[in-house]
């Protein structure tokens, strides 16, 4: 195997997936099990495998974390700020998506405590930059 002697990010991939409940906006948001942001709310996601391509390891995630299948994700961004991720520079390649209420129903595994819907309108403070991603989601989603 080639290595190379220059540093290279880690890629990640989160999902933001909504769903119309009682007529309000609601997200789907994990509590982490382990640190960095340990017992925090943030976006399924994770690594992608060596591999792994983007599309797959999205929803191998979504599915890990809160055993939501069946959703139909669409690349939102990508968020790459320097001091993103606690661990070292990390680079994420965001998706969003909706799912009827039908399914909606969810469970924390894998590395996540719980999954859990909230509401746009009363959200809990999120870890790593995953505010400003629900923020350019939430605005992609109303203009859908």
């Amino acid at each position: 195997m080639f290595e190379y002697e220059y540093p290279r990010p880690a890629l990640t991939v989160d999902a933001v997936v909504f769903c119309i409940k009682s007529g309000e906006i609601n997200v789907l948001l994990i509590e982490r099990k382990n640190n960095p942001y340990k017992d925090c709310w943030a976006l399924p996601g994770g690594f992608v495998d060596i591999d792994e391509l983007i599309d797959k390891a999205v929803l191998r995630e979504l599915e890990e974390e809160t055993c939501l299948k069946n959703v139909e994700l669409k690349r939102l961004n990508v968020y790459d700020a320097i001091d993103r991720d606690p661990r070292g520079r990390t680079i994420s390649v965001v998706y969003y998506g909706q799912v009827d209420e039908s399914n909606s129903i969810v469970k924390g595994e894998d590395d996540a405590k719980q999954a859990k819907w909230f509401s746009i309108k009363s959200l809990p403070s999120l870890a790593f930059d995953h505010e400003i991603v629900l923020k350019d989601a939430i605005k992609a989603f109303k203009t859908k």
